[in-house]
């Protein structure tokens, strides 16, 4: 057997919980699958990733950022499809108990017997460390054995297509490959529908019912109208909201990858569906992406593609420019931040994944040590939002724009009889009556077929049916519109980001190991989202350091960048080591030389060298690389490398 020791995955988690970025929410009650609590070094981390994101879209692109309610009335939810659709596939084990999602049981499975078939030939297995035995415990068990050639060949094909298999699908692969449950080999239950909303409820009667918020969508296409008021009436804009979403998954696993609570940071890009070009698409048409189309994925096999995203779009791979021009900017702010991107594909979701809501929708994943992962969504979401709320409340939610030139077309129109409509409908009459004015021209020649034939025709509104006889028409009949104003229901294009999963990537993308000496774990973050951007460290305890520590960490405050002085006992060369487990990526030195000429030596951490200058020279170049004005490279090529007393690092 031949295994890869690439990444140790459980030196990096041992990493991270020393040094606090993320812990299991209550933890001294027992903790509970899903929950996590950020520490100083993991809320730092996040709080410059969305500051990054702020920038790179919400400034760059000019967008209107809201912050709307978590708490959703359950009418919400339940219009917008998330209360009948908005849910995952589980079975569980028919003697224990014990659950588990049926596609991941499926491709846990379906992996472990390939590692298996692959030791058996003698091939290499990647290696996979975990340190958490209830992990080991729920995974599937690797054993050596020879699979057949054409064995090998299905499982990879149902692999490669796995997010495109409905319940009863999933169920009938459990029964036709025996799969069983991986820790006891007992039997499965068929796979059963599962909502992942958590259900609450408003005010003390408990008769008002909610929903913690799956996604924050809703709140900013319910505030449609005021946003596009705020905007003076333009089109296209883009809205945005970065805020706390919640999903009661079934059996979370994979630290941060999988959580029930957790940050997200959306847009909501409003076009002309009638155009759904990009003012700015001209900028991105050469930058390359790699892709895994669907129709790639429906023959069973996982190849990129690499192709200039105007290429893709051009050939219809990609639906249009709008959505083209967020997958190109998404990969930049994903390679900005520190992901890397040798390890980013864009996956086009098929056709049984898909989000009810969307008409097109591709998946930012990351390769990550358990393997690659969604970490950003892009769908376009036709005009279902919109028009779901606004057939529901009976609010309006288009754009009215003004026709440069009249439109004069030839009309099948309906006028009611409205003395008698209302009446007869009451508390129904408007629903009704807007239910008719919104029917297209295909619709209307069908009813007028009826209304022709028989005096009376029949439609739903609100799940009721209502007859409409000839006493409430005053005229059925083509006439010549001339239109002044277009009035249409905008498409939206959503850039959905998991900020939990992108940190978690990032920090296993970063993290490696130094060669020399004893082992020691660095975090290689860019210095723009490093936590902590510069460690301040005097050469001993004495109190001759202590002015000119103290001016130095104002002068890095007064710049905007954030320090923290390390004046413990031990060597210098331990407290650096603590800080590259940090993420730091500078450091300054304070030693008896900065007392009688104002100089301190700059550290950069993944090199270790060093340069010396005066304070305000050295300030002033932290804050030009932690900005991303200038790099270490350039700074290295310009002074002199500082080396007559290097510090002993052992």
């Amino acid at each position: 057997m031949s295994v890869q020791p690439t990444f140790n995955r459980a030196a990096l988690e041992q990493l991270l919980g020393k040094r606090f970025f993320y812990a299991p929410a209550f933890s001294v009650y027992g903790g509970v699958a899903g929950l996590y609590d950020y520490g100083p070094p993991g809320c730092a981390l996040q709080a410059n990733v969305l500051e990054m994101w702020r920038k790179h879209f919400v400034l760059e692109e000019d967008m209107l950022e809201v912050d709307c309610s978590i708490m959703t009335p359950a009418e919400v939810l339940k219009t917008s499809g998330h209360v009948d659709r908005f849910s995952d596939w589980m079975c569980k084990d028919l003697k224990t108990g014990e659950i588990f999602r049926a596609d991941h049981l499926v491709e846990n499975v379906l992996e472990a017997r390939l590692d298996g078939d692959k030791i058996a030939r003698n091939a290499t297995v990647e290696a996979k460390a975990d340190k958490d035995e209830k992990k080991k415990k729920k995974a599937a068990k690797v054993t050596a054995v020879r699979l057949q050639d054409e064995v090998v060949q299905t499982y990879n094909e149902i692999l490669a297509q796995i997010d495109n298999y409905s319940g009863p699908e999933l169920g009938e692969l459990m029964r036709t490959h025996s799969i069983k449950s991986p820790e006891t080999g007992n039997d499965l239950s068929e796979p059963a529908v599962f909502n992942l909303m958590f259900a609450s409820s408003i005010g003390p009667t408990g008769q008002f019912p909610g929903y913690l918020r799956p996604e924050t969508a809703q709140g900013q296409f319910l505030n449609f109208k005021r946003l596009l008021e705020f905007n003076n009436d333009r089109m296209p804009f883009a809205s945005a909201q970065i805020g706390r979403s919640f999903r009661n998954e079934i059996s979370p696993r994979e630290g941060l990858l999988r959580v029930r609570e957790f940050t997200m940071a959306e847009i909501e890009h409003y076009v002309d569906p009638s155009k759904k070009d990009h003012a700015r698409f001209n900028e991105v048409a050469s930058y390359k992406l790699k892709i895994l189309p669907a129709s790639v994925q429906l023959q069973g096999k996982t190849e990129l593609l690499e192709i200039p995203v105007g290429e893709a779009v051009e050939k219809k791979i990609i639906d249009n420019q709008t959505l083209g021009y967020f997958l190109v900017r998404i990969h930049i702010f994903l390679t900005k931040i520190g992901i890397n991107p040798e390890r980013i594909r864009f996956r086009q979701h098929m056709k049984n994944e898909m989000a009810h809501y969307a008409c097109d929708c591709w998946d930012a994943e990351i390769h990550t040590s358990y393997g690659w992962k969604e970490c950003v969504g892009c769908a376009d979401r036709s005009a279902y939002d919109l028009t779901v709320h606004s057939n529901k409340t009976g609010e309006k939610l288009v754009v009215r724009e003004r026709l440069p030139e009249p439109l004069v077309e030839e009309k099948l129109q309906l006028e009611i009889n409205k003395k008698v409509f209302g009446p007869r409908f009451k508390k129904n009459a408007k629903a009704v009556e807007d239910h008719l004015a919104s029917l297209d021209e295909s619709a209307l020649v069908e009813l007028k077929k009826l209304h022709d034939s028989t005096g009376t025709f029949s439609v739903t509104v609100n799940g009721e049916s209502f007859d409409i006889t000839k006493d409430l028409i005053t005229s059925f009949e083509r006439v010549t519109v001339t239109t002044h104003i277009r009035e249409f229901t905008p498409n939206v294009i959503e850039p959905s980001f998991g900020i939990g999963r992108i940190l978690y990537c990032l920090m296993e993308h970063v993290y490696w190991v130094r060669p020399e000496g004893e082992q020691r774990g660095v975090l290689s973050f860019p210095p723009v989202v490093a936590p902590t951007k510069c460690l301040l460290v005097p050469l001993s305890t004495n109190e001759v350091f202590v002015p000119i520590l103290q001016k130095v960490s104002a002068e890095l405050r007064r710049n905007g960048v954030s320090s923290k002085i390390d004046d413990s006992g031990a060597s210098i060369g331990r407290r650096y080591a603590r800080n590259d487990e940090l993420g730091t990526p500078f450091g300054i030195t304070v030693d008896f030389q900065s007392a009688q000429d104002n100089t301190v030596t700059l550290r950069e951490r993944d090199s270790t060298k060093q340069i010396r200058e005066k304070i305000e020279v050295i300030v002033e170049l932290v804050k030009q690389m932690c900005e991303g004005k200038t790099t270490w490279a350039e700074v290295s090529a310009s002074y002199p490398a500082f080396e007559s007393q290097e510090v002993d690092e052992k």
